[in-house]
């Protein structure tokens, strides 16, 4: 009988080696920090949200003696500062802090990781700095398009958690239900206190209801929950608000089948993900033949389940052998 090797888990806890801080606008500094081996394969790690901002749990998806990894904290959210601010916020900024802190640590090359969100943010770095992108391995694929944002914000994931729906959609009057998104947008972006608050608190418990398919996830217990609900509900909805700062639907998919056919990647997404569905992650695995695609049966959206943990690890375990090979040759 041929059995399944064990899933691979989640690497040792490490800490990060040095960490700093990097003025990126006149508004915003973003927070950094290196982990792992000075010499090994440059990585970094993209959180997702947007808004959602790092956590140490995302240094284990890499082996601390084969890697350099680093992590930082996206505009408004985690450890950057403002917390919460819109003003210069976009996928464009983003994509610059990311280049701005490559040419400041020194790296020439680097692999990019992310999921949900942090997958929308590799991309577009990839497509945007084709040269600066040895591979990709990603998680959970949205591409920020209407369809998308429909499904998850308005119907759709709603017949299959109407529960949690009712919760999420609680804080909005009846009449101004045909539109969520703006519904929400209007009171994360109010001056009333108490609405903000409360809008994000349903809009952020709606995401952590529906992520992984073992229940509810909680919020991060490093961020004082009402600011990590604030910048999370808050520049989540100016992104999506905006289309994720993309000219069409079908730009970024468009520009991943022009720029990526030299790039190698790995696809992760679990098969019962309902906050960002199989078939983007299809679409996007048809547009760019050099990506893996790996279905996961048993998994939704969170990296945190253990089939999206073993394919996840798989893959850099990969990308640093692959790495080495190259390096000794």
């Amino acid at each position: 009988m041929n059995r399944r090797p064990p899933r691979r888990v989640l690497y040792p806890r490490h800490e990060a080696r040095r960490s700093g801080r990097l003025r990126v606008s006149d508004i915003h500094e973003i927070y950094w920090e290196e982990s792992g081996n000075p010499n090994g394969l440059p990585v970094v790690a993209l959180h997702g949200g947007p808004g959602g901002g790092s956590s140490p749990e995302m240094r284990r998806f890499f082996d601390p003696e084969r890697y350099r990894l680093f992590l930082f904290d996206q505009r408004g959210c985690g450890r950057s500062t403002p917390h919460s601010e819109l003003r210069e916020n976009t996928t464009w900024d983003l994509v610059d802090d990311i280049e701005a802190l490559r040419a400041h640590v020194g790296v020439n090359q680097w692999l990019v990781f992310g999921g949900s969100w942090g997958s929308t943010l590799s991309l577009a770095y990839a497509v945007t700095h084709p040269e600066r992108t040895l591979g990709l391995v990603l998680r959970g694929i949205f591409l920020v398009s209407k369809p998308e944002i429909q499904w998850f914000y308005q119907s759709g994931a709603s017949r299959l958690f109407p529960d949690a729906f009712d919760r999420y959609v609680a804080p909005i009057p009846e009449d101004e239900r045909g539109d969520l998104l703006m519904a929400f947008h209007r009171r994360l972006t109010g001056s009333d206190k108490q609405a903000r608050i409360e809008a994000a608190r349903a809009w952020s418990r709606w995401e952590g209801e529906t992520l992984s398919i073992k229940g509810p996830v909680t919020t991060p217990p490093r961020f004082n929950e009402d600011d990590f609900v604030d910048a999370f509900a808050r520049i989540e909805c100016h992104y999506f608000v905006n289309r994720g700062f993309f000219a069409s639907d079908n730009w970024l998919l468009e520009q991943c089948a022009e720029k990526l056919q030299d790039i190698p990647g790995v696809i992760v997404h679990g098969r019962y993900d309902v906050v960002t569905p199989l078939s983007t992650a299809w679409a996007l695995a048809k547009a760019w033949p050099k990506a893996e695609l790996h279905i996961v049966p048993d998994a939704g959206h969170s990296s945190m389940e253990p089939g999206i943990i073993d394919r996840l690890v798989q893959a850099t375990d990969d990308f640093a052998e692959m790495y080495a090979a190259r390096v000794k040759a």
